[in-house]
Formats: structure tokens, C-alpha cells, sequence
């Protein structure tokens, strides 16, 4: 099985004053390539916890964590962020994009710290179009609409060319109508081979998905397969 994310007993410990909080305990998940997951729960359910260790902005406190076959609990920082960098595509809810650079610059930032530095222009313009904004390389982001943003975000994190995108809540500050534009972008790029874990508390989004995974207090709880999009995905 071609997986690109293999955990067992994932666990994440925080001390609090003279408290210990168990945010995760013994999670265990595989991810297949070119498959959507939507990742849903309550507030402390451990979903933003688990998305933050898999997306290696965090550490586990116990279990291992395969990324593409390879057990990354050993790795150094700098390996960590090498990886970040090179192999997994965030898109967050508020898109996290640099006010005074333009759209072409905030998704060209990623290959500047990546081994083909000189290719940023390049490689953000193909990202922008592939996200239908061709007409928009030179825009700030105070001049791009709600759902223009997440395209450049979404464009930010495909231009890697990542092995792994995490979208966290990529509709929650959209209106509905450009909440569908952008899960209906997400889809495709899932048709054309990329795999997505996206943390979402809306139902209607989470139905894009290929397989459900529902947390509650740390655990995986429920796990389910979406029928009606599994003959189009790689999980049918």
C-alpha cells in the first residue's frame, strides 16, 4: 500500500501548572496517497494537535510517525524543517499572507528556502495559474477578495510541489458560495493525484472528503468512508 502517512500511538502530553493534559492519546492513522481525509471533532478534541505533528510544527510525546516510509521521530530540526518545507503544503484559515508582497511573491517565499531557490518566479506563476489567477501575480493581498486569498494560499502550498497538503478550516472566512469554489479546487487537485488532510467542523465541507475521521478527547472515535465519493477517488 502506497501510504504517504503512517502513525501508531500518537500521543502529545502539556504541562500546566501542576496539570498534565493529555491532547492526544495513542492515535493511530494511515493516510494513502492521493486520498482526502477530513479530520472533524469538538474544541479540545485533539484535531489541531494532531494536524500541527503531522504538518512537524510540533512534536509528539510518544508513538511513531512514518512520513512517506521513513520514521521522523529522530529527526533533527533542521531535517523537520526541511521536510516542512519541501514535502507538505499548509493552507490555513486565515491565509497567513504577507501584506506588502504581492501575490506572486507570497507563494514564490516557499522555493526560496527550498534547492532551486532562483526558480520562485517560475514555479509561483505555474502555482497561481493552476489556481486560475493569471490575471492576478502583481495584486496585494488588500486588493484580492476573500476567495482570491485562499487561492493564493492554496497556490503557496502546491508550489513545492509537496508530497502532503494540511488545510486547516480553508472555508471558515468564506462566504458559501466561494466556500464551494474553493472545496471544488481542492477536489481537483485531489483528482490529479495530491493527498489532503483538511481539519474542518462543517459537515457539508467535510462531505468533499474520501474518509472521515471524527476525534473526541485525544482519540480517534469514528472513522468512516464517504460512499458517494469513493468512485472517484483512490479509495474506491
Amino acid at each position: 500500500m502506497n501510504w504517504v502517512i503512517k502513525i501508531n500511538g500518537l500521543q502529545r502530553e502539556y504541562t500546566v501548572g501542576d496539570s498534565v493534559i493529555q491532547a492526544l492519546n495513542g492515535v493511530s492513522l494511515n493516510i494513502q496517497k492521493g486520498e482526502f481525509v477530513a479530520l472533524m471533532g469538538p474544541s479540545g478534541s485533539g484535531k489541531s494537535t494532531l494536524l500541527h505533528i503531522l504538518g512537524c510544527l510540533d512534536h509528539a510525546s510518544a508513538g511513531d510517525y512514518f512520513f512517506e516510509g521513513v520514521n521522523i521521530n529522530q529527526f533533527t530540526e533542521n531535517q523537520l524543517c526541511e521536510l516542512r518545507n519541501q514535502r507538505i503544503g499548509f493552507i490555513f484559515q486565515n491565509f497567513n499572507l504577507l501584506p506588502r508582497a504581492n501575490a506572486l511573491e507570497n507563494v514564490g517565499l516557499p522555493v526560496l528556502y527550498s534547492p532551486d531557490p532562483d526558480q520562485w518566479q517560475n514555479l509561483a506563476a505555474q502555482a497561481l495559474v493552476r489556481v486560475g489567477l493569471k490575471k492576478r501575480f502583481y495584486h496585494h493581498p488588500m486588493q484580492l477578495s476573500g476567495g482570491e486569498r485562499q487561492r493564493v494560499a492554496i497556490a503557496r502550498a502546491l508550489v513545492t510541489r509537496p508530497a502532503l497538503i494540511l488545510a486547516d478550516e480553508p472555508t471558515g472566512n468564506l462566504d458559501s458560495a466561494r466556500g464551494i469554489e474553493i472545496m471544488s479546487l481542492l477536489t481537483d487537485l485531489v483528482k490529479e493525484g495530491h493527498t489532503l488532510l483538511m481539519v474542518t467542523h462543517d459537515a457539508t465541507t467535510a462531505a468533499y472528503a474520501h474518509r472521515i475521521i471524527l476525534m473526541k478527547d485525544g482519540r480517534i472515535v469514528e472513522e468512516r468512508r464517504n460512499i458517494q465519493r469513493q468512485e472517484n477517488g483512490p479509495c474506491g
